[in-house]
């Protein structure tokens, strides 16, 4: 399937990568942010550096080096790892920057984005992260292909996906079977086949079904009843294990709540005073 993930925290995306122009224009937003903060920082402490450069110029060039980096590197990473790739250029693009396999990135993922950004986007003016950008199928820049992310769109007229529902014909084998933890972006893989089954070509439909419910039969036992559907079989398992989910979730919470009335009662059994 290559127009369409779901990233980790369940949302469903456009796969396609942003193009050039909207990457673009994100990054000159997030130019125009930086610098501001740059400036910003620079106004403020503009006074104490021409103090400092009066002592003593090689520390003034020290902090003046180590201040650019934090806020050119700082606050990329801070940004994009807090919103999960969405920095303010990204966010009023409309794009997102995910793994390779459609999850959100981390501290390291920005961080090396950041680190590599600093000489394709920085110091070359970005004509570096240009070209690479346009030499790539995804559109990914140098900080990108080393990280390995890319960024995507997350906004546009996308139909919500199908619901995942029971099928009666299963619900009594799903209750019993032994369903083992699915690797990442499996789950979500099947999920995502679903949500879009009615907008794909039969032929192509099938083939994936197929493909998925192959994948993720060896995590059930024991397997599905023969002549199942895979499309079914996939229903199934993913409906159970939401439920599986629900319930634990469910259960965690009430024994915290118990915890909690213990916790807040006196010692040795004795009743609290009334109030």
């Amino acid at each position: 399937m290559q127009d369409g993930i779901v990233i980790g925290e369940g949302v469903v995306l456009d796969a396609r990568p942003a193009s050039f122009i909207t990457r673009g224009m994100g990054a000159m937003l997030d130019f125009i942010v930086v610098g501001a903060a740059i400036w910003i920082f620079l106004s403020i402490a503009g006074i104490w550096f021409f103090e400092v450069a009066t002592m003593s110029q090689d520390l003034a060039l020290i902090i003046f080096s180590v201040a650019s980096a934090a806020v050119v590197v700082g606050v990329p990473v801070t940004v994009e790892t807090l919103s999960r790739g969405r920095s303010v250029g990204k966010l009023a693009c409309g794009i997102r920057v995910v793994r390779d396999d459609g999850g959100p990135v981390r501290f390291r993922h920005a961080l090396v984005r950041a680190l590599i950004g600093v000489f394709e986007l920085w110091l070359t003016f970005g004509a570096i992260a240009a070209i690479a950008s346009l030499s790539n199928a995804k559109g990914k820049r140098l900080g990108d292909i080393a990280a390995g992310t890319y960024a995507v769109r997350v906004r546009g007229g996308k139909p919500p996906s199908a619901p995942v529902v029971m099928p009666q014909s299963l619900a009594a084998w799903a209750h019993t079977a032994d369903m083992r933890r699915l690797p990442d972006g499996l789950a979500l893989a099947a999920r995502q086949l679903l949500g879009r089954a009615a907008r794909l070509a039969p032929d192509s439909r099938a083939r994936l079904a197929d493909d998925l419910a192959g994948r993720i039969e060896p995590y059930v036992a024991p397997g599905p009843p023969p002549g199942t559907h895979p499309e079914a079989f996939l229903h199934a398992v993913l409906a159970e294990r939401r439920e599986r989910e629900l319930a634990a979730g469910q259960r965690e919470r009430k024994r915290a709540e118990e915890q909690a009335a213990l916790l807040h009662r006196l010692p040795f059994a004795v009743a609290d005073p009334p109030r």
